[in-house]
């Protein structure tokens, strides 16, 4: 993940999913997860170094990550 901003993440992807494409993802921040819907808003930048905007929507309330 390289930020997050309101319901928007950007992630380094390659350019393997579709825009409007929804998929099922897992949050880790600050020690704690949370599962959602996100949907892909967009491609950004060049092909080297693709940056993918993804949607947040349904969003579970973040949990305490176990000691690995």
């Amino acid at each position: 993940m390289l930020g997050i901003a309101g319901s928007v993440i950007q992630v380094r992807s390659a350019f393997l999913f579709e825009i409007g494409e929804e998929l099922t993802v897992r949050i880790e921040q600050d020690g704690s997860v949370s599962d959602a819907t996100a949907r892909v808003r967009a491609h950004l930048g060049p092909d080297d170094s693709r940056i993918t905007e993804l949607e947040i929507s349904d969003r579970s309330r973040p949990r305490q990550v176990a000691n690995r």
